[in-house]
């Protein structure tokens, strides 16, 4: 599989909306926008740098890491069928 993005799980777990993480991070508008929708999106050290210094979390919270050879764990949101462009 991938790494992904686990930032819309992140969000809706703690009722933040696409657009207070935008405005919270400070990071551009089509990146809040993109990492919410899309799971493949892997955001850059600075974006996961505002991400984690905003929430005062590890990086972790946002990526997860799905070999090929193991299934996906349970509460886990693997979307293989995400769009890879914008």
């Amino acid at each position: 599989m991938t790494v992904q993005n686990q930032i819309r799980k992140f969000i809706d777990e703690r009722g933040i909306s696409r657009y207070k993480l935008w405005q919270e991070t400070k990071l551009g508008r089509d990146t809040a926008y993109r990492l919410c929708n899309d799971p493949t999106y892997i955001p850059t050290g600075n974006v996961l740098d505002k991400l984690c210094a905003t929430y005062r979390v590890q990086p972790g919270e946002f990526l997860v890491w799905i070999p090929d050879d193991e299934q996906v764990p349970e509460g886990i949101n693997v979307d293989l069928e995400a769009p890879v462009g914008d």
